[in-house]
């Protein structure tokens, strides 16, 4: 009898209606940026050209400020509560009629497997404009006094790892709390983002509410150190955010900043195996490891990490890499030459630096941006790739005796997003979350989210929290502070 196999199962492209071309959307209509200026975005999967995209420079940034502190002058801080509540239900609603397009457009522009972006990405990028739709008209009771109020204007810069999701998480929060918003996307992953504000058109939502301006760094830098936004909010890499922080060290302005990670997977000797090495597998090869809070180092106690490298290795070897369009894929197509190319380079110093190379035998595609699932054995604390973020499907696999051992193996990092643990102890569980240093920590499951859950990190892994009732703390002044 011959080995199982799924046949191909081919998402259709035909309901992404992507154009040739895109403006800036500002105040309400798309526009031509005021110097003309476009790039490509491609399908990292096969190379190909999927539009030509609007590049905003400073005097657009300009623009789309205006037009954000004009409509909450005179529109969106006047409206009652519930009335803004009612246009982040009508987004929600409409994200949910159009969800198959979105996921077929963010598979196309991102490379992530359909069923990610089906399952996983559009769903809770919908939830979170239903969650903070609620929000919208009980601020009072979300313990930041009885009368607290909107920053203004926020500037808002996401990346292109969750591009829809990441953009509902800063929109949605944003809205609910009275603010308005100029965002802009990832160079590499814009058109679902272009895609949104067709829907805040179809949404009926006021002019200059949510404004989203493309381009690159040289974009964002000016949308940060413009003088007339109250809150930058940002996610992406720690080198940025540092520098985000710095550039608004000496001014009024806010910033909410969800940075890099190494987020530790520990597991334990009384840890159910074949649970926790499906939880690894999420763990890191989910979404190709573009995840900020991935589970990159995996840390396993010594007399069970024989039998669990077994059985990781087998289950590696059914991951299926290929077409993202494909229902059946499992392991999409890396982002961009760009990001390849930094995974390549600091693994290649893993092999330097003594530590065991392991991946299944894949035939990985020729047109396209492809790494495959990869595992190092042998590594220590100094490794690079033990210390660095990879931002892949790399994951470095260390070993412990003792739980103090453990904890201290998972704290050394200048990270602190996230952490798993994996053990048929309640008490054990609840012993090491209060040792460990990280914001959001897992127990027997990995890479779970809630719109009501807030996260966020320590140390190098940023400030403050989004989602949840904490994440609204980031978009309000209390009615304290206003006094003061």
């Amino acid at each position: 009898m011959s080995d199982f196999e799924y046949a191909n199962a081919p998402e259709s492209k035909a309901i992404a209606n992507i154009s040739p071309n895109y403006g800036l959307f500002i105040g309400g209509k798309f526009v031509d940026p005021k110097k003309g200026k476009s790039f490509s975005t491609i399908n990292p999967a096969t190379e190909e050209l999927l539009s030509k995209v609007g590049y905003g420079d400073k005097s657009d940034i300009d623009a789309a400020v205006r037009s954000a502190r004009a409509a909450y002058t005179k529109i969106w801080s006047k409206m009652p509560a519930k009335e803004r509540g009612k246009y982040l239900y009508r987004i929600a609603r409409i994200m949910q009629e159009r969800a198959r397009e979105f996921a077929v457009v963010e598979t196309l522009d991102n490379g992530k497997p359909i069923r990610e972006s089906r399952d996983t990405d559009i769903p809770l990028a919908a939830a979170h404009f239903f969650y903070h739709a609620g929000w919208a008209d009980k601020l009072e009771y979300a313990g930041f006094g009885s009368k607290p109020k909107p920053l203004g204007v926020v500037g808002q810069i996401i990346p292109w790892n969750f591009p829809l999701l990441m953009l509902a998480w800063k929109i949605a929060p944003a809205l609910a709390a009275g603010n308005t918003v100029v965002l802009k996307p990832a160079e590499t992953t814009p058109l679902t983002a272009l895609l949104f504000a067709e829907v805040c058109q179809q949404a009926g939502l006021p002019d200059g509410v949510v404004n989203i301006v493309t381009g690159d760094g040289i974009t964002g830098a000016a949308l940060v150190n413009h003088p007339d936004i109250n809150k930058v909010a940002f996610t992406g890499s720690t080198e940025v955010g540092k520098a985000i922080a710095r550039s608004i060290s000496a001014t009024k302005k806010t910033a909410t900043l969800e940075l890099g990670g190494k987020a530790a997977n520990l597991v334990f000797e009384d840890a159910a195996v074949d649970e926790a090495v499906e939880g690894i597998i999420n763990g890191i090869f989910f979404n190709q490891g573009h995840v900020c809070c991935a589970g990159s180092r995996l840390i396993i106690q010594e007399n069970v990490a024989d039998e669990v490298l077994e059985k990781l290795k087998k289950r590696m070897s059914l991951i299926r890499v290929g077409d993202p369009m494909d229902k059946n894929t499992d392991l999409g197509a890396i982002n961009s030459k760009e990001q390849l190319n930094k995974i390549e380079e600091i693994s290649k110093t893993g092999d330097a630096e003594g530590a065991n190379r392991w991946s299944p035998d894949i035939k990985l595609p020729t047109k396209g941006f492809w790494y495959p699932p990869t595992i190092f054995t042998g590594v220590t604390q100094s490794h690079r790739i033990a210390r660095e973020e990879i931002f892949g499907p790399v994951l470095s696999v260390l070993t412990f005796r003792t739980p103090a051992e453990a904890i201290e193996k998972a704290n050394n990092t200048m990270y602190g997003l996230s952490a798993g643990i994996w053990s048929d102890k309640g008490a054990k569980v609840l012993w090491a979350a209060k040792q460990l240093k990280a914001g959001v920590i897992w127990s027997n499951t990995f890479n779970k989210f809630d719109p009501a859950s807030p996260f966020g990190g320590y140390k190098e892994s940023g400030w403050g929290r989004e989602g949840g009732r904490h994440g609204l703390a980031g978009y309000l002044i209390s009615d304290s502070k206003v006094n003061k």
